[in-house]
This record gives structure tokens, C-alpha cells and sequence, in this order.
């Protein structure tokens, strides 16, 4: 234990972004959807950890190909906000599919933990990114799916 700059410095980066929902909210009302409680409690707390967990615990031996993995997938993600910012804030941008991928804004943000852990040597980080993985991708794939069914249902 002890305070890592390092481990901060990644939970910002990805953390952060998510911080334009307050000033640019999606043009469109969220859907109604039915997550289950225990995933959106799953979510919560992974993504309590994956703020506390790398700022908290001193990474180990630095192993530096995994910051080349975590800083493409960050990049993604952060690509990702800006195409949803440049192409009008919809929220089939935050949880559509993007080259295959289901729900990229969902599993970049865990790929670049995961590979941020490896690449600090920090497992307590790893454990904090699966049990987010495990709470916010079904989420977003449930409201991935609703926001289809409702487009679906309005043409």
C-alpha cells in the first residue's frame, strides 16, 4: 500500500472523459431499461475500485509493453468520445458497436485497466477492472440491445 502517481494518473485518464456526460449529455431521453440490480452494483463498485485501487496500491516491477496495449486502448476510447461528441452526442454513440466490437465504450475502458495492471505489476488493479467488466459490459450490452429494439421500433 501506498500512493502511486502512476496508478492515479491511469484511473484519470480513463475516468475522466466520462465526465463530458455532464456537460454534453446525450440530444436524445435515455431509454427505460431494465439492468439487473446486481450488475449496476457490480459496475459501481468496480469503478470505485479501478479509481482507488491503482492510486493506492505502488506498482511493482514495470513491465513496458503493457503500456503500449493500455495507451491504444485509451486511445480508442478516447476516440471514441470524440466521435461522439463531433457527430451530434446519440446515445447509439456510446453503446453501438463500433468495427465489430459490441460495446467498445464499455470493454476499452477494461482492456486498458487490465493492461495498465500488467504493466504496473498490480493484480489488486487486474481483480478491480474484471469485477468492472463483469457489471458494466452486460449493462451496456442490455442498453445496447434496448436502444436497437426501440430504433428498431420507431422506422
Amino acid at each position: 500500500m501506498g500512493f502511486s502517481l502512476l496508478g492515479l494518473a491511469v484511473a484519470l485518464a480513463v475516468l475522466l472523459p466520462s465526465l463530458l456526460l455532464v456537460w454534453f449529455p446525450p440530444t436524445e431521453p435515455w431509454p427505460d431499461v431494465a439492468v439487473p440490480r446486481i450488475l449496476t452494483a457490480l459496475e459501481r463498485v468496480g469503478q470505485a475500485l479501478c479509481v482507488v485501487v491503482p492510486a493506492v496500491v505502488l506498482p511493482g516491477t514495470l513491465v513496458w509493453p503493457w503500456l503500449i496495449v493500455a495507451i491504444a486502448a485509451l486511445a480508442g476510447y478516447d476516440a471514441l468520445w470524440g466521435r461522439y461528441l463531433d457527430r451530434g452526442r446519440s446515445l447509439r454513440l456510446l453503446y453501438g458497436p463500433f468495427w465489430r466490437v459490441p460495446v467498445p465504450m464499455a470493454i476499452l475502458p477494461v482492456v486498458t485497466f487490465l493492461a495498465a495492471a500488467a504493466w504496473l505489476s498490480n493484480p489488486w488493479l487486474a481483480v478491480a477492472a474484471v469485477v468492472l467488466a463483469i457489471g458494466h459490459i452486460p449493462a451496456s450490452v442490455i442498453i445496447a440491445r434496448t436502444l436497437a429494439t426501440d430504433s428498431g421500433a420507431r422506422h
